[in-house]
């Protein structure tokens, strides 16, 4: 189920919502928690059933070993305990996510003839995989003894972060379970609630998915491209995935204070950063804190010396790009920003700072061209596309132009292809004013106050989202 449907907005989330709520008036409260993992998993369950006897399997294996490493006392016990848990997640996220990969490339490379299984990916299973990760690691450090299955079930399935995350640490939603104020509805969590989720509705339905004709377009006609149609081809995913992704955080937040959970922030206008590692910090947050504390840190960080710190840093990136897809043109993505982070590092270490805008402008230069390969099905499309991005041999004048010098000149030059327009071209200028000079919605949202004008200006973005929501996509995440 897409939160930009018509079922889940106009369904789902009312009965949902209204379930809850009205449970909580029961003297136990576990009721209405019971309500609320039920509604979870038929959330997860309604893309495909078949996924949902994996989700629970790993629910009750994690927290089957989590219990058991609260109750031994041998370290030794719980470190075999412990990395049981460690293989069997990553074994389950192997299975379904790398298996046709690996065979693929084992085939390729040994000339073999082994059959692929041709796997669906489960939804969601890098994001709960992760997560429960996480739990496995922080009960062997300090114990998790006070959780109980419902509030464990509740946190790994709340359905505002299941699908595309914020991967979320256990604690920032069972302490909030536990707090008792939450158990009642809040008129400023709801409001600020409509509010981030109408802002992200409208990024995801009027601009990413406007901004993905242009980007499929160009990707499924590259042969045609030429230098200009495959920069506004690229440029045109470039911002489709920031707002794509935008705006599924935004509404995730929002869902989530609907029911008094304030979930953390994922996103925090990453194409405002001035080198890489600022990127990072702003693009998908929760992941770069997972990567930190789970395994760059226990690598030895930056305590072990400059050789060591940018082998960690380059073995995060790596596996962040295998974590993202299992695919070459996935790997090189990760690569690439390894690489960067490391030669960003170093350059640090050096106390050589650039000038603001040309820092920025390496810092977006590198990002765009690096989605080229995020965006391509394989390395033959990425290499085309870069090819045709600097390829002076692709270099035409734009239709309009071209018409002027013809008639003015008499000369006989050549148009750009059908695919690009100069109207497009100003609307990626403004994107890119907004992008930078403006307030991003978690901003806005700490500073919200509810208003009448406020109320009309959401009501009319919502409902003009709603209007569109017949060219129902999902979010590019959701394949991760």
């Amino acid at each position: 189920m897409l939160f930009n449907s018509y079922i889940f907005i106009l369904v789902f989330l009312p009965i949902v919502f209204a379930g809850y709520y009205l449970l909580l008036n029961l003297k136990n409260k576990n009721i209405a928690k019971i309500f609320f993992v039920i509604a979870n998993l038929y959330f997860y369950s309604y893309w495909n059933v078949k996924y949902l006897p994996i989700i629970v399997s790993s629910i009750a294996v994690n927290f089957s070993l989590a219990t058991i490493l609260n109750k031994i006392q041998s370290l030794v016990l719980k470190r075999i305990i412990l990395t049981v848990g460690i293989l069997f997640n990553i074994a389950l996220l192997g299975y379904y996510k790398y298996y046709d990969f690996f065979i693929t490339n084992i085939n390729a490379v040994f000339r073999t003839d082994i059959s692929l299984l041709n796997l669906a990916l489960p939804l969601a299973i890098s994001f709960f995989t992760f997560q429960q990760i996480a739990y496995l690691v922080d009960t062997f450090r300090e114990g998790t003894k006070e959780y109980s299955l419902l509030d464990y079930v509740f946190f790994v399935t709340f359905f505002p972060h299941l699908i595309a995350g914020p991967i979320v640490h256990h604690r920032e939603i069972i302490d909030q379970l536990r707090d008792g104020s939450n158990y009642k509805m809040k008129s400023k969590n709801i409001a600020s609630g409509l509010y981030i989720f109408s802002i992200g509705l409208f990024k995801k339905v009027i601009i990413a998915d406007t901004l993905a004709e242009w980007a499929n377009l160009g990707y499924n006609n590259i042969a045609s491209l030429t230098l200009f149609d495959s920069w506004i081809t690229t440029l045109a995913y470039t911002f489709q995935l920031y707002f794509d992704f935008s705006g599924y955080c935004d509404m995730a937040i929002g869902l989530g204070l609907l029911f008094n959970i304030k979930l953390p922030v994922n996103f925090n206008s990453p194409y405002k950063s001035l080198d890489i590692q600022d990127f990072w910090r702003r693009w998908h947050m929760t992941l770069g804190r997972f990567f930190t504390h789970y395994l760059y840190i226990p690598l030895g960080g930056s305590r072990k010396g400059n050789i060591r710190t940018y082998i960690n840093l380059f073995i995060i990136f790596f596996v962040s790009g295998i974590w993202h897809g299992a695919g070459w043109t996935f790997v090189i993505w990760g690569i690439l920003h390894g690489i960067a982070s490391v030669i960003n590092r170093y350059w640090k270490g050096l106390d050589i700072k650039l000038p603001r805008f040309i820092a920025w402008f390496i810092t977006f230069f590198f990002v765009h061209i690096a989605w080229v390969f995020f965006r391509s099905p394989d390395l033959t499309t990425a290499k085309v596309m870069l090819t045709k991005m600097f390829s002076i041999q692709a270099f035409h004048f734009p239709a309009g132009i071209t018409a002027a010098l013809n008639e003015r000149l008499g000369t006989h030059f050549i148009p750009w292809a059908y695919y690009f327009d100069l109207k497009l071209s100003a609307l990626f200028v403004v994107i890119l004013a907004i992008i930078l000079l403006t307030k991003n919605s978690i901003e806005r949202l700490n500073t919200f106050k509810p208003s009448y004008r406020i109320a009309v200006f959401i009501s009319f973005i919502a409902v003009i989202a709603l209007l569109y929501l017949n060219r129902v996509s999902e979010f590019l995440y959701f394949k991760f």
